[in-house]
């Protein structure tokens, strides 16, 4: 796997934080153009009209470069909103995580899951460094529905981890199909809430005493 180092660190030369933000996003640009296996730390310097130097000065190479590129662009993470309810935070965390998605182009997203599958330790490091970090959003939505003595299925929290974003990047990234609010609501109220509050057997449910 990938070890991610501070940029620029114990190199003794102030970061150029323009300089940075261009090479990041060369490597992006180039990533979408020519795929991951053709995009090369020359090509990303040419375009970025930096030096190699400079480049390797902060990234020990391409799957460190473009874990960074990728993590700058969703800098901002979701924060599920405390509304009240199961439905409510589900809501606001989807319209939430929709706006993210969408200020990304569709064929950067393509880019990067075929990277995925050409790099092994891209891969990894992507899903240590994000994917699994991301996993709190659905726990904290069932824990504080739990809290307010909401009744939540086992499995509320995988439930909304794996189909919430499965279910935005089909529309995104295959179907073509509106990111709006209809969608919104047809997938919190059809899919998300029936299975995260499914009946079963009255000891598998989780509520608070």
């Amino acid at each position: 796997m990938t070890s991610l180092r501070p940029c620029g660190a114990g190199r003794g030369r102030p970061r150029d934080e323009a300089r940075e933000q261009a090479i990041l996003d060369a490597a992006l640009e180039l990533l979408v153009e020519v795929g991951y296996e053709r995009m090369s730390m020359v090509a990303i310097a040419a375009r970025a009209r930096a030096s190699k130097a400079t480049i390797y000065r902060r990234w020990t190479g391409k799957d460190e470069l473009v874990v960074e590129a990728i993590r700058r662009r969703g800098v901002d993470d979701i924060g599920p909103t405390d509304t009240g309810s199961l439905r409510g935070d589900m809501l606001d965390t989807a319209h939430q995580m929709i706006d993210h998605v969408s200020r990304d182009d569709a064929a950067l997203m393509a880019g990067v899951l075929l990277a995925m599958r050409k790099s092994p330790d891209l891969a990894a490091t992507l899903r240590s460094q994000m994917i699994e970090a991301k996993r709190c959003v659905g726990e904290l939505i069932v824990q504080r529905a739990v809290a307010r003595g909401e009744l939540c299925s086992p499995a509320a929290a995988d439930v909304f981890n794996e189909l919430a974003p499965a279910m935005v990047f089909s529309r995104l990234l295959i179907t073509g199909e509106a990111l709006d609010d209809a969608f919104i609501e047809h997938m919190v109220d059809d899919v998300l809430l029936p299975l995260m509050t499914a009946v079963g057997a009255d000891s598998h449910w989780r509520r608070v005493s």
